[in-house]
């Protein structure tokens, strides 16, 4: 990353860091995408167990990764303010927390797992592929966070294009074993829908293994020196990055986990219509890989400008990237509204479901609006290490008022399972006000910090 005089030099850098991102989301995207597509492809039973195995994984995974995320703005500010000698020793702190974050879920998971699905009152065959997609998952479950961190620690540095590359070669490995694994093609197992968990666990290995030889082989990290000294785990460290961390897992976790709570809510209602949120889900979940793609590339260059003293330049990548994710945000609603039926027809041959995906899907319409507001901003304030308060708001708007609203709803009148989605949506528009209202804030002390600062320099 370099310093930027003007906005198109800006925007240039932008879609610089901006666009491998966007494809890397996609690509890891893409592989829930194709185990839910493909499960479904091999029956209603196994789509509703991964879809049942999903909810209870994702916002766990992306919740804790958050965390690991942390190392993100500390090793981009570290960069801006020349102080790359310490990056090697943060890197591998975040190496030690994702070890023990592996354990303590591989640990909590053992024992709490069974009694969950049990709770849920699932149908037998549900049941039985959701415990065995999430048994296969957990084999992976250590190189997936080991990899978070890895990732964290290559974006940080500008080196997006790098975890591009990584993630696509996932992709073809993971649609492959799915393949293989799913369907029992060339000899190998037929499990239905538990082969996408092993075909994911696999996948994990992969990636951290290509990402760990790259990190240590690489030309560009070679200043560096990352994983050449062996460093002790270092508690004030490991506090360091939790205080900026948890409050961004946390505020992942919210946003993620709601959208899982209405999933196993849902499980009151029939296989079909289960089957038809989770697909629709899934398909919003693809869609806002733009905003997300957007949120992590100002997260480094608002990060970068910050650790630089230069405001001025961080708040106009601010208004860019939530500018851009406006627009886009529109785009993706025309997709949703007029390619609806082609959509649901990729998920499910059975016309009931295809016609239940299509009518979720419309409501997924104003998850674009909103995420396009709220996710980029959280964006720029991990990038000022603002994370705190956007941990609350989050835990406001989708527990408080949004979750509670769509129960309500969904229970008390017509709406059925249409109203956990309203519930959403009202969730999700007010966190997005609340967000931006935030970042307005924080860009406003900062330029007064800045107006002081002048006359002395």
């Amino acid at each position: 990353m370099i310093q930027t005089t003007s906005l198109k030099q800006k925007a240039g850098q932008f879609f610089h860091i901006l666009f491998p991102i966007l494809v890397t989301q996609i690509a890891l995207s893409a592989i829930t995408f194709f185990d839910t597509n493909m499960s479904g492809k091999f029956g209603t039973v196994d789509l509703a167990g991964v879809a049942i195995g999903t909810s209870l994984w994702i916002p766990i995974q992306t919740g804790l990764s958050g965390i690991l995320m942390g190392i993100t703005p500390i090793v981009s500010q570290l960069i801006g303010s020349k102080k790359d000698k310490d990056v090697a020793f943060q890197v591998t702190q975040g190496i030690w927390l994702s070890l023990i974050v592996s354990i303590i879920v591989l640990l909590i998971g053992s024992f709490a797992l069974s009694p969950i699905l049990n709770f849920m009152n699932l149908e037998p065959g549900v049941r039985d592929v959701a415990f065995r997609f999430l048994s296969a998952i957990s084999f992976g479950i250590i190189p997936l966070f080991g990899y978070t961190v890895l990732r964290s620690c290559i974006d940080a540095l500008g080196q997006t294009r790098v975890s591009m590359c990584i993630t696509l070669i996932a992709l073809p490995v993971n649609v492959g074993l799915n393949y293989l694994l799913i369907f029992g093609n060339f000899g190998f197992p037929r499990l239905g829908g538990v082969g996408a968990g092993v075909a994911s666990a696999i996948t994990y290995w992969v990636i951290f293994a290509v990402a760990l030889l790259f990190i240590y082989r690489s030309q560009a990290f070679v200043n560096l020196r990352l994983f050449r000294n062996f460093y002790f785990i270092s508690l004030n460290s490991i506090k360091d990055l939790l205080k900026i961390g948890v409050p961004i897992g946390f505020s992942i976790f919210f946003e993620t986990a709601v959208f899982s709570a209405v999933t196993l809510l849902m499980s009151r209602f029939d296989t079909v219509t289960i089957a038809a949120h989770q697909a629709a889900i899934n398909f919003a979940t693809t869609l806002y890989m733009i905003p997300l793609s957007i949120c992590i590339s100002l997260t480094i260059l608002v990060g970068f400008e910050t650790g630089s003293g230069r405001q001025k330049d961080a708040r106009q990548y601010a208004i860019m990237g939530i500018g851009l994710a406006a627009i886009l945000s529109l785009a993706t609603a025309l997709l949703l509204l007029f390619a609806g039926n082609h959509v649901a027809g990729l998920y499910s041959d059975e016309p009931d479901v295809i016609s239940l995906i299509q009518h979720f899907l419309i409501y997924a319409i104003f998850f674009q609006i909103s995420d396009a507001i709220a996710t980029p901003t959280q964006g720029a304030l991990r990038g000022y290490k603002d994370v705190n308060p956007a941990f609350i708001i989050c835990f406001i708007a989708y527990w408080v008022i949004g979750l509670p609203t769509g129960y309500v709803l969904a229970t008390y009148t017509d709406l059925g399972a249409f109203g956990y989605w309203i519930g959403l949506i009202t969730g999700l528009a007010i966190g997005a006000t609340l967000l931006l209202s935030r970042l307005i804030k924080v860009q406003r002390r900062y330029a007064a910090q800045y107006t002081q600062e002048q006359p002395q320099s």
